[in-house]
């Protein structure tokens, strides 16, 4: 059965809820900005504890993939994120979901197998494309510098 472009966005609009922006705008913004605040906080703390500025929010970046990583572990994210939308998928915490859920879920597969091949199931597209884009830019950056 072949089915038209126009047929097939039918069905789809159809079968798709409507998006209620102004139900989901202010958790979004309220969480992920609660997020952002927290890494500035743990910035501003490392720099409090003596840690040189230059570090500090390489510092406060690893602290919040650990603890997405960990509130993901725990089942308690997925919570947050159902109230967030892309407040939490927007900051580094969820990139830090997207590499940790599909671990745990084939964990059942093996270390390997499992959780070694399924890790960036997710993450791994955004992995590659960061990178190659890092890499053109430095080639152009490199090419006609400043």
């Amino acid at each position: 059965m072949r089915i038209s472009n126009q047929d097939y966005a039918q069905m789809v609009k159809k079968a798709s809820p409507p998006t209620r922006v102004a139900a989901t705008l202010p958790g979004a913004f309220g969480i992920g900005g609660t997020i952002c605040l927290l890494g500035q906080m743990l910035c501003d703390g490392y720099t409090a504890l003596g840690l040189a500025q230059r570090f500090c929010s390489t510092a406060a970046s690893c602290t919040l993939v650990a603890l997405a990583a960990a509130l993901t572990g725990l089942n308690v994210f997925d919570n947050i994120a159902k109230h967030a939308g892309a407040g939490t998928l927007v900051p580094i915490t969820g990139f830090a979901n997207a590499v940790t859920s599909p671990a745990l879920e084939f964990k059942t597969e093996g270390m390997v197998l499992g959780v070694g091949a399924k890790m960036f199931l997710i993450a791994g597209p955004v992995i590659v494309y960061g990178v190659a884009a890092g890499v053109l830019y430095g080639l152009l950056f490199w090419l006609f510098g400043t």
